[in-house]
């Protein structure tokens, strides 16, 4: 029996990463993947049976994984943002609320035949989005910065304001229903918002003075902010059922929102244990799911669906923004960007448990109903958002531009020359001689530390996908590939190697801590100096058949350096030492080279451009 649960247990984990990568590699929704797998998993083979497997801990260690979903989601949120948005979100998160709860508890009513107790149940269950499927999608997606951050605090917000709402509804029906309404409904919300804000702060409270104070050490400050987090969430859940959601949100919104202590690296731990999480409660979720169950995809549920998607959201979302500043495109991708996930999921199977035991009728469709909508949703939102996205204008591009760290000569050469090919291009330093270098040669710059908390707020990062930390320091170039691979991922930063004298140093800080190592070990900022000190060019050339990069490397040798190579994609290929770029038919590659070389003069190359600026 033992190995029997450890086997499932392993199954659970293996498959949930598994389906993780499987939709990073092939550019699926992720959610929809980890549904396929459940499924698969659970009713189709029986591999996995989450009851046999967890038992009475199921639903404990959903709500906790839950909380600890929606935590991290508050530490996501702005105020800056909400400054911005906030008339749109507080619409969307009353009347839009409002007029979704109504409509799809009608269209349960009547395309779904439950009873009107189980229908405005489902309706407030659906209320939610939820970060489990929003924020997945808005990093596929990247819509323009309004439509993504209104999205992001609606998913988030919606999340405890739904569950409350259920467990309103949810102890009405135990109460007798509708007909024996009472006051103890207005103190179900009362008592929800003052349990949920009360332990979320304190939560809050007491993180920050025990971080403020140092009285955590490093190793376990993640550990006791988790221990926090469950306390909280376990604390408001015990004196109202479902607050602990709105507690979470709010202790991660105020930690987020304060500035007097770090928490970044607590950001960055919760996340990864969100995907664990969410990989793992998808999986166990979806494979609850009896064969039988895939009888309630029929004409009835598919009917409800057309109607959530075609009719509520569209509703909710033009009458909650009506007179707000979104264009007419940013609204219509709200209206179709409403995908239920791991929230709506919980509180229904939570429930349905409790009303089937009461002989409530109809209980017994909330969950499969709630699975048809989660799944139906994910599917449609998640494979058409992107399309839906460019059709509307409201997709970023893929980001291909170039942040520069160091304004000396050779930099702001090859930052002109990507400029001019039509790559974004941003030149950082903290010395205002190179900065007012680069403004004259029309260039974006910033000027000043780019290691300072403000610089990430006040840079504008749109379009730029890479790092090239090419500043004389070797630490500020380490330390800066380290934060910015936060921003734009630890392959698109790169760095150049450290100097001969740095490397004898132990303390120093070490290649393996900071990016990608541009060239080789030996073109390092002094060795490169040396090298632009002579006359030199930047050299453009078009890629011809039989050119082959390593026999060019080779041949080029101390004459000139190859610094990188611009697919048919646009994509900059930079030439880094793990991994050299791999070089097609018609692609560009850019080089420096001296004066006396003529790079053209080997087979494979040829002059993209008549002029060839030469580097002072």
């Amino acid at each position: 029996m033992d190995e029997h649960i450890l086997v499932g247990l392993s199954a659970v984990v293996a498959l949930g990463i598994s389906a993780q990568w499987f939709a990073w590699r092939t550019k699926l929704p992720a959610i929809l993947v980890l549904l396929i797998f459940g499924i698969i998993a659970g009713p189709v083979t029986g591999w996995i049976n989450p009851d046999e497997l967890l038992g009475d801990i199921l639903s404990p260690f959903v709500s906790f994984s839950v909380a600890i979903i929606l935590f991290e989601g508050g530490l996501s949120l702005r105020m800056s943002e909400f400054r911005k948005i906030g008339g749109v979100v507080i619409k969307l998160i009353t009347v839009g609320i409002a007029i979704t709860w109504f409509l799809a508890a009608l269209a349960a009513y009547y395309l779904l035949g439950l009873s009107i107790e189980i229908a405005v149940l489902f309706g407030a269950i659906l209320i939610v989005t939820g970060p489990t499927v929003i924020i997945p999608l808005l990093r596929q997606v990247r819509p323009t910065e309004t439509a993504g951050s209104v999205l992001k605090w609606e998913g988030i917000v919606n999340d405890p304001i739904g569950a409350m709402m259920a467990v309103l509804v949810f102890e009405i029906i135990l109460a007798g229903g509708f007909t024996n309404m009472d006051g103890r409904s207005a103190l179900v919300i009362v008592t929800t918002i003052v349990d949920g804000s009360f332990f979320g702060a304190l939560g809050a409270g007491i993180l920050y003075i025990m971080l403020k104070k140092h009285w955590i050490p490093d190793f376990l400050q993640n550990p006791v902010t988790l221990m926090l987090v469950i306390a909280a969430f376990t604390a408001s859940n015990l004196l109202q059922h479902e607050s602990g959601l709105m507690a979470v949100t709010i202790m991660g919104i105020l930690l987020a929102n304060q500035k007097s202590v770090r928490v970044k690296h607590i950001i960055e731990f919760k996340e990864n244990l969100q995907v664990l999480l969410i990989s793992a409660l998808f999986i166990l979720l979806a494979s609850r799911l009896q064969v039988s169950d895939l009888a309630y995809f029929n004409v009835q549920s598919g009917l409800f669906i057309l109607a959530l998607m075609l009719v509520v959201r569209p509703v909710s979302i033009y009458v909650a923004t009506w007179g707000s500043k979104l264009s007419l495109q940013e609204k219509t991708f709200l209206a179709w960007m409403a995908p239920r996930g791991i929230v709506a999921a919980a509180i229904s199977a939570i429930f349905a448990l409790r009303l089937e035991q009461e002989g409530v009728a109809d209980a017994e469709k909330l969950v499969p109903y709630t699975f048809v909508v989660i799944i139906a949703t994910v599917t449609v939102y998640g494979l058409s958002a992107n399309p839906v996205a460019r059709l509307l204008k409201v997709a970023k591009p893929q980001p291909k531009g170039v942040l520069f760290l160091g304004a000396h000569s050779w930099s702001l050469e090859l930052a002109c020359q990507l400029q001019e090919l039509g790559l974004k291009v941003m030149v950082a330093d903290s010395n205002w001689e190179n900065i007012s270098k680069a403004r004259k040669r029309n260039l974006e710059t910033y000027y000043g530390n780019i290691l300072s908390e403000f610089a990430m707020e006040e840079m504008n990062f749109d379009g730029i996908g890479k790092l090239f930390a090419l500043t004389p320091n070797d630490e500020v170039n380490a330390l800066a590939s380290i934060r910015f691979s936060e921003i734009f991922g630890s392959s698109n930063v790169f760095q150049l190697p450290q100097s001969a004298i740095s490397i004898h140093k132990e303390s120093e800080t070490t290649e393996a801590l900071g990016g990608r190592i541009l060239f080789s070990n030996e073109w390092n900022h002094s060795a490169i100096d040396d090298f632009m000190s002579n006359p030199n060019h930047l050299g453009l050339y078009r890629i011809t058949d039989g050119f082959n990069l390593k026999n060019f490397s080779q041949k080029l040798g101390k004459n000139g350096l190859i610094v990188a190579v611009l697919n048919g994609d646009d994509n900059l290929l930079a030439n880094s030492l793990d991994n050299p770029p791999t070089t097609q038919l018609g692609d560009l590659i850019i080089i420096f080279y001296k004066d006396e070389y003529e790079p053209s003069n080997d087979l494979g190359l040829i002059p993209y451009s008549s002029h060839l600026e030469s580097v002072s």
